[in-house]
């Protein structure tokens, strides 16, 4: 799966700015084979794990956690960036490299007990995901894990995400 998943990623240099070189997911989608084969492995992986929602962090990660949640027949939870949401909501603030940001999920979107998963495309600081969690963790629910399409492991994020395990099916060292 790494390997097909490497294949159809498509690297951008200087996005969003000079030096970065930017993990471009859309041929991943252009591709039915691939985006069904990456929904796939995220379904086998989580079916057996009594898992009551997924949590998809705004945008990408809606992509691949809603038909995620579809496939498991469970409910799908959008995270989205502050003021967002038209319901009432709960938010986390946590920090940038400069600046902060805030993530909100409605107030009645995780059940005391749920057992989610947080999903998104992509795994750089950690900061957006291990926000999600803690929305999670303060409505009372339990993040079995955080799921990933790609991971920059250099960039240490998966050691920012506190409250779960980790599974990203790419990793770039």
């Amino acid at each position: 799966m790494e390997q097909l998943i490497k294949d159809n990623i498509r690297d951008v240099p200087d996005f969003p700015k000079p030096g970065i070189v930017f993990k471009d997911i859309t041929p991943i989608l252009k591709n039915h084979e691939v985006f069904s084969e990456v929904v796939k492995t995220f379904v086998d992986r989580y079916r057996k794990q009594k898992v009551d929602a997924i949590v998809g962090i705004d945008s990408r990660g809606f992509l691949f956690g809603a038909p995620l949640a579809l496939n498991l027949k469970v409910p799908f939870v959008p995270v989205r960036k502050q003021g967002k949401l038209p319901y009432k909501s709960v938010g986390v603030s946590y920090d940038l490299e400069y600046g902060s940001a805030t993530v909100e999920m409605h107030v009645d979107a995780v059940k005391k007990g749920d057992r989610v998963v947080v999903i998104d495309d992509l795994l750089a600081t950690g900061g957006t995901a291990n926000a999600a969690c803690e929305l999670v963790a303060r409505q009372g629910g339990k993040v079995v894990e955080c799921a990933f399409v790609v991971e920059l492991a250099f960039l240490n994020g998966r050691q920012k995400i506190t409250h779960a395990p980790v599974c990203s099916l790419a990793v770039y060292g």
